[in-house]
């Protein structure tokens, strides 16, 4: 083989390698549990304890008394995942406090929800800052909520959410 032909060899598996990086780096991270990093979960229990470290034996900083409050797993470590609440603050608790029933805050100010997702569309309510809601799903970034007390369902754009990643809902 000669040297030229070495060069581009070399130069295409250079190419190779940084092109399979890049097409890897487009997707999520993989944790522990073979789950994606970041991911929203909600709290399951109406008392959960948010500890500086992964482990029993470090410090409880915060104490969540709020079921159903939409958190983002930041990271993982065995049987604990550290989150972030919506506030920014962050910490870590034990996996069994947390479930996939996704909720959403809303975010902001208060936002009209409406009966199908365009804002042309008629007004079903309005919702304030700070009001928690189940997420039933999102498409072309607009999300279908349902509030619990009093039970309403509608569409918002998920803007105005928090508790949905960017690109999750993308087809």
């Amino acid at each position: 083989m000669n040297l030229s032909l070495k060069k581009v060899l070399k130069r295409l598996y250079f190419v190779c390698f940084l092109s399979s990086f890049f097409f890897i780096s487009q997707f999520s991270v993989f944790a522990e549990s073979g789950l994606p990093l970041p991911r929203f979960v909600s709290l399951k229990s109406n008392v959960v304890n948010l500890r500086t470290g992964p482990d029993k034996r470090y410090p409880i900083e915060w104490v969540y008394t709020f079921t159903n409050l939409p958190v983002k797993i930041i990271s993982e470590h065995n049987e604990w995942r550290q989150i972030v609440t919506q506030e920014g603050i962050s910490g870590w608790l034990y996996k069994t406090l947390v479930h996939n029933k996704r909720s959403v805050a809303i975010e902001n100010k208060e936002q009209k929800l409406y009966i199908k997702p365009n804002k042309s569309s008629q007004i079903r309510a309005y919702v304030e800052k700070g009001v928690i809601a189940f997420l039933i799903t999102c498409k072309d970034e607009w999300c279908h909520i349902a509030t619990d007390n009093p039970k309403i369902t509608g569409w918002i754009p998920q803007t105005a959410l928090w508790g949905v990643l960017k690109e999750e809902f993308k087809e």
